[in-house]
């Protein structure tokens, strides 16, 4: 991390510049100071979120005006954003400080409100210079939150470093390089998460992966020179009383060719980033760990590198997965269902109360939703609104799809229990979801397609460009609260048979 924060009950002596945040209407969250609003309207300042506008003040210091959106709406997504316009703005200073007395806390505690403006500020600061020949220079160092509340604060600062320090986790795997970043380089990495975090681990070479079956992973990785790889990392809570096991499981391909079905070279440019949903699962144990939550974790990486070599799966090859299922491979950049699959039937038969898959695993959920939204299905309505209050208040917006059984049709097969591939132009989201289902069995099961929101085209908000590390804070808030399902999915909505 960059800078460090710290709550502070006065500015400190030597700040730099001092943020004030300020709804639209141009009326400051303390109520106490007065906005030169000739000064604002000339510069273009509203108080729209996420704005900000740098003013001298009368001892030589400055104010930073930052906008907070409309003051009814305001959230902790709208904290974040405030922040992290701030830390922006403020990047060539060594000390700052946000002004946060007289924040309300109608909607969020004071501990809330410092976590999401800690993350806002830490993650709109990150950088990936690992392969720069010359660093920038440090510049930001402190950055104190302000407030009569620093008890409070103080430990929502302390939960918001343990959190980033799992999405930086995230953000730098996915920025690697795939030439760097292998199943068994993975694997490695994983291994010292584990050691450090005091988590369990286990890693399945092609071997090992042949062994249990596990033909869904070892047919997307052979046609690589890199073998792939099955990382098993498990969270265990210091407690005597019974708590709930949840597996999550995450697509990792280092990287996508499309293998034999290969893709066209723009396509191709960003799959190094096709792992991010492992990359997820392995920064949400790190964080569970480091939080101690009380949910038993497990966490499941399915690790391969998809590419076009002499022993490559063809379309047309079937492959059978764990669970004894048979898969038509007709399309081999729909890779990434194949090694889910397998994750899948390894997760099931762990019997957990619940199981949460992530995966940048299609195109047509980012025609759907965009970039920013990920793709929200499963077996459960209970686990569904689980994971969307979650990622509501964690500022990782997701959107539920149906899934329909008289969809089942698009991916039968006339050789295989089902094929790998919809109907073409139809519902790809879904279909590849539908294919997901028939491996978790009767377990409530969410998967989360994180195919937009796994990266950025650009430096906004607290996002930089490249991967996001989406995915993480979602799951954090979401074990921290978990409610134990029982373990027997039940769903009401989108089963309805289509004709």
């Amino acid at each position: 991390m960059a800078i460090e924060v710290v709550v502070a009950s006065a500015v400190p002596s030597d700040s730099e510049a001092l943020g004030i945040p300020v709804f639209v209407g141009l009326r400051p969250v303390d109520g106490t100071r007065s906005v030169d609003a000739g000064e604002c309207a000339k510069r273009g300042f509203t108080g729209a979120l996420g704005e900000s506008l740098v003013l001298g003040a009368s001892d030589g210091t400055l104010e930073v005006l930052v906008g907070l959106g409309e003051e009814d709406r305001v959230d902790l997504e709208a904290w974040r954003r405030c922040s992290a316009a701030f830390a922006r703005t403020t990047s060539r200073f060594h000390v700052v400080a946000l002004n946060c007395v007289g924040v309300s806390q109608e909607r969020a505690s004071a501990s809330e409100l410092a976590q999401a403006m800690t993350e806002g500020a830490l993650l709109a600061s990150y950088r990936f210079e690992e392969f720069k020949s010359a660093a920038s220079p440090p510049l930001l160092s402190l950055l104190a939150l302000v407030s009569s509340e620093t008890e409070s604060m103080a430990k929502g600062v302390s939960r918001a470093k343990v959190i980033v320090d799992a999405v930086s986790l995230v953000r730098d795997l996915s920025n690697r390089p795939a030439s760097v970043l292998t199943p068994a380089r993975f694997a490695e990495i994983a291994k010292g998460v584990a050691t450090r975090s005091g988590l369990s681990y286990t890693a399945l070479d092609e071997h090992e992966l042949e062994g249990e079956g596990l033909f869904g992973i070892l047919g997307v990785g052979r046609g690589s020179a890199n073998a792939p790889r099955l990382v098993r990392l498990e969270y265990a809570p210091q407690s005597d009383e019974h708590v709930p096991l949840v597996v999550l499981v995450g697509k990792g391909i280092t990287f996508d060719s499309g293998g034999l079905s290969l893709k066209n070279p723009d396509a191709m440019m960003m799959m190094k980033t096709d792992m991010s949903g492992a990359a997820a699962v392995l920064g949400a144990l790190q964080a569970c760990s480091d939080l101690a939550l009380n949910c038993r974790v497990i966490g499941l990486m399915a690790m391969a590198e998809n590419m076009p070599g002499p022993n490559a799966t063809k379309p047309g090859d079937v492959l059978r997965i764990r669970n004894g299922k048979t898969i038509e491979v007709l399309n081999t950049d729909a890779e990434g269902r194949l090694v889910l699959a397998d994750a899948l039937s390894l997760a099931e038969a762990e019997h957990p109360d619940a199981i949460v898959d992530l995966a940048t695993l299609t195109g047509p959920c980012i025609v759907a939703l965009g970039l920013s939204i990920a793709g929200l299905m499963g077996n459960d309505d209970r686990l569904i609104d689980a994971l969307g209050r979650a990622s509501r208040r964690a500022g990782e917006p997701t959107w539920p799809l149906p899934l329909p059984e008289g969809y089942r049709y698009h991916i039968e097969s006339e050789v295989a229990d089902m094929k790998n591939t919809g109907t073409t132009g139809q519902a790809g989201a879904i279909t590849a979801a539908l294919l997901l289902e028939e491996f978790v069995g009767k377990t409530p099961w969410a998967h989360l397609d994180i195919a937009g929101p796994a990266r950025s085209r650009e430096d906004v908000g607290y996002l930089t460009k490249g991967g996001t590390g989406f995915g993480v804070r979602t799951l954090v808030e979401f074990l921290g609260a978990y409610e134990p399902l029982g373990g027997q999915a039940g769903r009401a909505l989108g089963k309805a048979v289509l004709r």
